[in-house]
């Protein structure tokens, strides 16, 4: 397999209907053919109730995915050498949000 000389110019273009939001939950599905993201913020509305306010889903193909995990593993791995080790909550529930 040969690859071109010179690869291919890449330009980034925001769409009319591009934004940007803080997530701090993501839920993931799979399934065979795909993965599935839901964006979404956490609040606390009381000591024992929790609201997630969903606002986006993304499809990100099996390949696309694992190209994601090494992608942020990079970026963790500098961010960790930079400002110092992240650390989770301890999870009660068995899901991370």
């Amino acid at each position: 397999m040969s690859f071109p000389q010179n690869p291919p110019r890449i330009e980034l273009v925001k769409r009319p209907d591009y934004r940007e939001e803080y997530a701090n939950s993501v839920q993931v599905r799979a399934n065979l053919w795909d993965f599935f993201l839901i964006f979404g913020r956490v609040d606390q509305t009381s000591p024992d109730t929790v609201l997630i306010h969903n606002f986006q889903g993304i499809y990100v193909s099996p390949q696309q995915a694992k190209a994601l995990l090494n992608v942020l593993q990079q970026h963790i791995s500098q961010y960790e050498a930079t400002f110092g080790e992240i650390h989770l909550e301890p999870q009660t529930s068995g899901v991370i949000q």
